[in-house]
């Protein structure tokens, strides 16, 4: 495990120059400030149709610093750790917020004597750095994931379904993070991601449908690279293309809806997930707003926001505010138990930080993001859930989702699904869109199964920032949602 030191020297500051630059970060009279350092390395290989067509490495680099006057953000930064760029940096801070002073916070505490050592809790499974790999290292999963595809593809019962292109990615990031505030706490962590997708476009009859797999786990490279990963990427870029191929837009109109476990959580997260981020919360922008101790939903639901999944692509050991990652229940057997929280909004409400604060780099400040974040299991056999609709739809991918965070209001296009006709799965259907509200649709849960599972692919959640996130749901059943059809 790297050291305290390790991280002082990555970015060439001392002890004693972390605490100067809170101090002229805090000279205009602000409650509180603080440091965030980061140094990221990206890499990218590319295999299209069994030829290398591209492949990239970049740095990032630099220090971001805050300054809290009351709920008031003075932010800037330093894409140098030069000690005079970063005290022009943390003037600049100063400045701004000092000019938009708004109200007393709840942040003063006497720094710590010391910069005692906190090292990251352990939630990333890491044996070797991503820094230490070549192409040539990666070049192999690349070529094994293809050729797996290509022979699934062969294995298709339908004869006049070919595959014509197939494109296999394999990228990966690791940031070395320090921080500082004026509390006198001193985090680091080093954190990994590795990302692999497949996508592939097939052909029948004169018509193409492209599908497509990816996995991203905060693992580094000899845990990451498995052939259980390559095994479920190349099956799920063929499996159900004959399903693609055979699918038709069904009558629309308002029905039962019953969603797969797994992916359909990116409806979770959008729909109901966003709504209890806390400065939307805080500023009265919510549905649930207010709504603290409410039962929103059935008994026996619970919704998460999870950050110590291990190796999870959601997983956070700190938060980017350095508080400790944690497993914060958002609903909690149907009452709403809390929101989501970064330093500001826990302040203005009076309780401990979630360790939702979150930016997409140094040259943002934090803001309150969710993590994993799922439906827990019910106690449902999700063969039982169908069986119980006599007409609805099943769906299990979603993608294009809008969300109207005030209203709560969303609408998604299915990207696959079933008819449900008389308690069995029938006929496949594509071209849809599901309507709805998030706390009627939550409110509307009958059913909730005993099959919850995360979905492991490249989910980026964009809220004026882009973090990766996870999401996961069990088969849930939904009373009444509006199908949009023919």
């Amino acid at each position: 495990m790297n050291t305290k030191q390790y991280y002082l020297d990555t970015f060439r500051v001392s002890e004693e120059n972390l605490k100067q630059l809170i101090a002229t970060a805090l000279s205009g009279g602000g409650d509180y400030a603080d440091l965030y350092f980061e140094y990221s390395t990206f890499n990218e290989l590319v295999l299209r149709d069994s030829e290398v067509s591209s492949g990239g490495f970049h740095v990032d680099y630099g220090v971001g610093i805050r300054v809290l006057c009351g709920e008031k953000t003075g932010y800037a930064y330093s894409e140098t750790t030069a000690m005079a760029d970063m005290t022009a940096a943390a003037k600049a801070a100063a400045a701004i917020a000092a000019a938009s002073r708004g109200g007393a916070g709840a942040y003063c505490a006497a720094p710590a004597a010391g910069l005692p050592s906190r090292p990251a809790a352990g939630f990333y499974p890491v044996t070797e750095s991503w820094r230490s790999l070549t192409a040539d290292r990666l070049l192999p999963t690349l070529k094994t994931i293809e050729a797996q595809v290509r022979d699934r593809a062969a294995e298709i019962p339908d004869p006049g379904i070919s595959l014509e292109k197939v494109v296999v990615r394999l990228s990966s990031s690791e940031s070395d993070i320090l921080m500082y505030n004026s509390l006198g706490e001193l985090s680091y962590d080093t954190r990994p991601m590795g990302s692999a997708m497949a996508s592939a476009i097939f052909s029948k009859d004169g018509r193409t449908e492209q599908k497509g797999a990816s996995r991203s786990f905060r693992k580094g490279p000899s845990t990451f690279m498995s052939e259980s990963l390559i095994g479920e990427i190349s099956r799920e870029t063929v499996r159900g293309i004959e399903d693609c191929f055979a699918a038709s837009r069904p009558k629309g109109g308002k029905m039962p809806v019953v969603m797969g476990c797994g992916a359909s959580g990116i409806l979770l997260h959008e729909a109901m997930g966003h709504a209890f981020e806390a400065d939307f919360n805080r500023k009265g922008q919510s549905v649930f707003s207010g709504r603290i101790g409410e039962r929103v939903c059935r008994k026996g639901i619970s919704i998460v926001d999870d950050a110590t999944v291990v190796g999870n692509r959601g997983a956070c050991n700190w938060d980017d505010e350095g508080v400790p990652g944690q497993k914060t229940y958002m609903v909690r057997d149907g009452i709403l138990e809390s929101y989501l929280h970064d330093r500001i909004s826990a302040a203005h409400y009076g309780v401990a930080p979630t360790g939702n604060g979150r930016r997409e780099s140094f040259r943002y400040n934090p803001i309150p993001r969710m993590r994993a974040t799922y439906m827990e299991s019910g106690d449902a056999d999700p063969s039982d859930i169908i069986a119980g609709v006599r007409k609805g739809i099943y769906v299990d991918e979603f993608r294009n989702g809008q969300v109207k965070i005030g209203e709560g209001d969303f609408t998604f296009y299915v990207k696959s699904g079933k008819l449900i006709e008389n308690g069995r799965l029938t006929a496949p259907i594509k071209d849809i869109n599901i309507i709805g509200n998030g706390p009627e649709a939550l409110a509307d849960i009958l059913a909730a199964g005993n099959d919850l599972k995360l979905d492991n692919g490249t989910w980026t959640c964009g809220k004026d920032q882009s973090v990766p996130v996870c999401c996961g749901i069990p088969t849930v059943l939904v009373r009444s949602l509006t199908v949009g059809g023919d």
